[in-house]
């Protein structure tokens, strides 16, 4: 190289942000719409029931491979988008697009009954969905208001935990149990005590303002009968309880079942000798929503 030469350098500056550039975002991303997607599908299954699972798999179905439009060839199992939900009954929708038959044929009698069970069906289903909202509605009120006339009772407050309410499916269950020391009956007999009647007089004003009939049921522990027959004394219990509620206003038609369980139901299995097992439960029963007119069953 001569003297005096001027050599230039050139240095080329790469474009790729560190070894890979920036495509790793881009995976990356993906991955966690992805990863998202996965987990609200996983939620939306464990969340939706089997009948809009079935609505969305319903809703997304090619429509186009549909072979008829009723019965359980269509896409839609026999049943058709109407305007009443987003699954009308089938049969009851094609029957109401087809024109009728003439008035003697027998298949226009069937698809009537038909056509009429099937409403009657759902509305039958609607009702009794109704009646136990509104049951359950009426328990929950009618337990409140039995707590709160035991706690405003001077001579009952301290009865209060003494006082169980539980909503069950056969209704509200109302159970007055002993307490060590602080029975509800005096020992080895059916004749209550000044507290006890005072309870069930509280419990009878809330039971009165409903019209349900109710099941009375005395149980006792695992020495309680003091030699006698466990059975006559929790029946006697459990019939004195009535005696009382009827004497304070109840109505003889509203009482469903008298019955004594001695130590068969035990509220402490584990211990069948707990003064708790001791109890008188009285069960505000669910009844079912009235035949709508015309009704057979």
């Amino acid at each position: 190289m001569a003297d005096g030469a001027v050599v230039i350098k050139k240095i080329k500056k790469g474009g790729h942000d560190g070894h890979h550039g920036g495509a790793w975002k881009v995976a990356y991303a993906d991955f966690v719409t992805a990863m998202m997607a996965f987990f609200l599908l996983m939620w939306l299954i464990n969340t939706t029931t089997p009948e809009q699972k079935r609505g969305i798999a319903d809703y997304f179905a090619p429509q186009s491979i549909a072979q008829t439009v009723s019965g359980s060839g269509g896409v839609l199992g026999g049943k058709v988008m109407g305007e009443e939900s987003a699954h009308a009954g089938g049969a009851q929708s094609v029957m109401q697009k087809q024109s009728p038959p003439s008035p003697t044929s027998p298949v226009k009698s069937l698809a009537t009954n038909i056509t009429q069970g099937a409403s009657g069906t759902t509305q039958n289903a609607d009702s009794n969905s109704n009646a136990s909202s509104t049951q359950d509605g009426e328990f929950a009120h009618a337990a409140e208001a039995i707590r709160q006339a035991v706690q405003d009772n001077p001579d009952l407050a301290n009865l209060s935990h003494q006082v169980m309410l539980e909503q069950t499916p056969q209704g509200l269950r109302i159970q007055l149990v002993d307490q060590d020391g602080r029975p509800m009956f005096q020992q080895g007999s059916a004749e209550p005590m000044v507290y006890t009647k005072k309870l069930l007089a509280a419990v009878g004003q809330v039971i009165d303002s409903l019209p349900n009939r109710i099941s009375i049921s005395g149980h006792t522990s695992g020495n309680d009968s003091q030699g006698g027959d466990a059975w006559e004394l929790s029946t006697a219990r459990a019939n004195a309880a009535r005696t009382l509620l009827q004497g304070d206003g109840l109505s003889s038609d509203r009482i469903y079942e008298v019955a004594g369980k001695a130590g068969s139901e035990p509220l402490l299995p584990e211990d069948p000798s707990a003064s708790a097992n001791r109890r008188l439960s009285i069960l505000l029963m669910r009844e079912a929503p009235p035949a709508p007119p015309g009704h057979s069953l």
